[in-house]
């Protein structure tokens, strides 16, 4: 049985095995809403396909409803209609959608070995989304067993417990669960005291939540231009950009991708200033022997749907020190003082993580190597596919580290803007879902003031570049598919 088969029937209920009892076929298909059901061996390859209309005609032909019907069931269609997984689309669409097919309501897709991989439905056509959570049945069953104590907000035994294994999987540091990722990044700079007339040097191709982060805690963004090499903070802007206002440096590792982190630490130690690690992408990246997040006074993971490790939303905000911890957990709840309630000590904010959040990243983060592990198959399948096209400009790869794979993303030669958003766009039309790469926030109407200098590498990455499917469930062959989508489109450029 190939992965793909075995993922895809965990998803949906839409074929089965013989013998079954009449009853069971009745159930099957009630259950998966379609009128009908496709009949499989024990290898996954489809055998025949049973509606319900086939079901009320063997009823009415005397057929019992606790029968045990076998594979000679004389009602059953050996063959019924499909289409290949490689159809595109539209393929699909207009057999769905012709007049001498008009009960044709759904298509199996099968692999070269009559395996069914996925189907079709006038509401579902297949398609690839450029990142999906791996939810599976630990985290269901904690999230059940958190609605059942009756913890489903702000308090419970999940949160202390994420917070615990989170700082064991990072190996240093205290952890302090939140409602976002950006909330992590403000709760830190608020934590470690920025001020209005403070500075913040973080780089300028990056998503919007960095920089706003820094303003509403009330300090000034610097922004800085990126290296052309590896797409991170170039170190030279940080050093050109230092003032006497200077704070701290946010390095974002972007699309998990490591900064510099020796180099910045050594300018920050130079120069007293904080680090901020901008972590959101990046969780399971390391730079030379440390894992992402243990370099910083202050290290901010995200956990939205989209990121390798998921709660729905919600963050962590990682503290080399005790101290700042205690501070941020009391900030996070309003402010308010642990000895006595509805008793503010500071002014706080609400970014408390619920207990059935945790309740995921519980289950999540026990499985993170595995995630990992799967993410990078996933981009070294993508390289081996992209890397002889001289069009094409991989993700840079250092030699002192290690890719946390969370979107796999490259830079396409020649591309304007213009013409990358609509080569994105017969993408999604064809069922492959991509996205530009981030903007350069000083082009953005909030940010023109935080713009000093010349920026111009960040423009030309931003332009060209497109992220791809990276869900972990991802197989070889999903690949190959996406791959050969692309190279068509690709061509008509």
């Amino acid at each position: 049985m190939s992965k793909q088969t075995q993922i895809d029937k965990k998803k949906v209920e839409y074929y089965i095995t013989l013998p079954k009892r009449m009853e069971d076929l009745l159930k099957a298909i009630s259950k998966n809403g379609l009128g009908i059901i496709f009949v499989v061996d024990e290898n996954q390859k489809l055998q025949g396909a049973l509606t319900d209309g086939d079901i009320r005609r063997a009823l009415f032909n005397g057929v019992k409803i606790n029968e045990i019907i076998n594979k000679d069931f004389k009602f059953l269609n050996t063959n019924p209609f499909w289409l290949p997984y490689s159809s595109s689309v539209q393929k699909i669409m207009s057999h769905l959608n012709q007049s001498s097919e008009k009960d044709l309501k759904c298509i199996p897709l099968l692999n070269e070995n009559k395996e069914i991989v996925d189907i079709s439905t006038r509401n579902k056509v297949r398609s690839f989304p450029v990142a999906s959570p791996e939810i599976g049945e630990e985290e269901l069953a904690n999230v059940i067993d958190a609605i059942s104590t009756g913890y489903i907000s702000s308090v419970g035994k999940y949160i202390e417990q994420f917070e615990n294994k989170f700082e064991e999987y990072i190996g240093q540091g205290y952890a302090v669960a939140v409602s976002s990722g950006t909330s992590a990044l403000q709760l830190a700079l608020s934590t470690l005291n920025l001020s209005k007339d403070d500075e913040v040097i973080l780089p300028n191709f990056t998503f919007g939540g960095s920089i706003n982060s820094i303003i509403n805690s009330g300090a000034t963004p610097v922004l800085a231009d990126i290296n052309i090499d590896n797409w991170t903070i170039d170190l030279n802007e940080i050093k050109k950009k230092i003032t006497n206002k200077t704070k701290a440096i946010m390095p974002v590792h972007i699309y998990g991708q490591p900064s510099e982190m020796d180099e910045i630490c050594e300018i920050a130690k130079k120069n007293k200033l904080l680090i901020i690690e901008d972590c959101a992408e990046a969780i399971g990246a390391r730079y030379k022997d440390k894992i992402i997040g243990s370099h910083g006074d202050s290290s901010c993971f995200s956990f939205f749907a989209n990121k390798t490790l998921t709660t729905g939303e919600g963050g962590m905000a990682l503290f080399k020190k005790k101290g700042d911890a205690e501070k941020a957990k009391i900030l996070r709840d309003h402010g308010m003082s642990k000895k006595k309630k509805y008793w503010h000590d500071f002014l706080g904010f609400n970014y408390r993580m619920t207990n059935m959040q945790a309740a995921i990243g519980v289950a999540q983060i026990k499985k993170i190597d595995i995630l990992l592990k799967n993410k990078k198959k996933i981009f070294e399948y993508y390289d081996n596919k992209f890397r002889d096209n001289s069009r094409i400009f991989l993700l840079p790869k250092n030699s002192w580290s290690e890719n946390s794979y969370w979107i796999y993303t490259i830079r396409i030669k020649g591309f304007s803007e213009t013409k990358r958003d609509k080569f994105i766009i017969n993408l999604k039309n064809r069922g492959v879902d991509c996205r530009p790469g981030f903007y350069p926030l000083h082009l953005m109407k909030p940010y023109k003031p935080y713009a000093k200098g010349d920026l111009k590498n960040s423009i030309s990455v931003s332009k060209n570049s497109v992220s791809l499917p990276s869900a972990p469930n991802l197989t070889q062959q999903d690949q190959d598919f996406i791959s050969k989508i692309f190279y068509q489109e690709l061509d008509k450029f």
